[in-house]
């Protein structure tokens, strides 16, 4: 696994500590993440938590972190559809919901895989 990329997976850990991480090497210098027990509390779902899987590529920081997914259960509270930015599709050959948050104007020196995730978070919360 390339130094940048561990070092990503540290920040994760320590930004989300309340939440298991789990990684693994996906062979050419990246990782495959999941983050368990994502708090979804004061959204628009009727789920509490989530899971949020994603994979940190070999061209990391240079590359965005690009697509998160989410539990395939996901429900909004008001029982319309998930809407824009979502979509069916699978993570580790599991079901879930991709959350399709491209960041067009990537700066390596500060879009960080740990703050990525956080302004995903913070869009699903509120979208």
């Amino acid at each position: 696994m390339k130094a940048e990329v561990e070092v990503a997976l540290r920040e994760i850990e320590a930004s989300f500590s309340g939440c298991g991480v789990t990684s693994k090497e996906d062979g050419n210098g990246g990782a495959i993440v999941t983050v368990n027990g994502v708090t979804l509390q004061d959204s628009p779902f009727e789920q509490d938590q989530t899971w949020v899987g994603f994979h940190i590529t070999h061209t990391y920081p240079y590359a965005d972190v690009y697509p998160h997914f989410v539990r395939a259960d996901l429900k909004r509270k008001d029982g319309k559809p998930l809407g824009e930015g979502t979509s069916l599709g699978s993570f580790q050959d599991n079901p879930a919901v991709q959350l399709s948050r491209k960041n067009n104007r990537l700066n390596p020196a500060t879009d960080t895989a740990a703050l990525k995730l956080h302004k995903v978070l913070r869009w699903l919360r509120s979208h």
